[in-house]
């Protein structure tokens, strides 16, 4: 199983960390999401999914990855 971290912009709240939980659980190949808003950061954790597909999921839930 592999995990990786995105920084995520616009996330201000609990209902905005459930937001990218939902559209990012939703991935193919993803069993868990971790949400810190205080940080801005998102992991993500399974096997088969795709950084492209963290994105969009992310921007479908009204954020935005940033590097």
């Amino acid at each position: 199983m592999s995990a990786k971290q995105y920084n995520v912009s616009g996330m201000t709240c609990e209902h905005c960390a459930q937001a990218v939980k939902t559209e990012v659980g939703e991935l193919a190949g993803v069993t868990g999401v971790a949400v810190d808003v205080a940080a801005g950061v998102v992991s993500v954790s399974g096997e088969g999914f795709t950084d492209a597909g963290v994105q969009a999921a992310v921007e479908e839930a009204g954020y935005k990855v940033v590097s």
